[in-house]
């Protein structure tokens, strides 16, 4: 039973981010930097809370502490996926915007990096994220 509760968000998590890469509109090439991924359709994150959520539900029960525990979790990284990395990366993008901007100041260019612009998600890309991370732990609880 123990190994469930790691096996399965971790499955979910890896089927979220194979997912990513069949997901043309992601745009993401095949690169190992890639494999873990922030943002695009679907949320790994959001996939693996909601298994490890969903798996320990099923396994301890759904009024047991270590339940609680990782509800709090999936909430706390959930907000996280869809507000401040949201958010975060339309600063780095705009921050993008303003180096490119400025490109004859050659300082600019070596001193500041490149930053992320996509590290966060969607509202759907958490829900289908979510959806996975069920359905694994669902399915993977059924049949073990």
């Amino acid at each position: 039973m123990t190994y469930q509760i790691l096996l399965f968000p971790l499955l979910a998590g890896l089927i979220a981010q194979i997912i990513k890469f069949l997901i043309k509109s992601n745009q993401q090439n095949f690169n190992f930097k890639n494999i873990v991924a922030y943002s695009g359709m679907p949320s790994g994150h959001s996939a693996m809370v909601v298994s490890l959520a969903t798996i320990v539900g099923l396994a301890q029960g759904f009024s047991s502490p270590l339940f609680a525990v990782c509800i709090i979790l999936a909430i706390i990284v959930i907000r996280d996926a869809l507000g401040i990395r949201r958010y975060l990366g339309r600063h780095g993008k705009v921050l993008n915007t303003l180096v490119k901007d400025l490109k004859n100041d050659q300082v600019l260019e070596q001193k500041y990096p490149h930053l992320l612009e996509k590290i966060g998600h969607t509202p759907a890309q958490v829900l289908v994220g979510a959806l996975i991370g069920f359905l694994v732990s669902l399915i993977g609880y059924w049949l073990l």
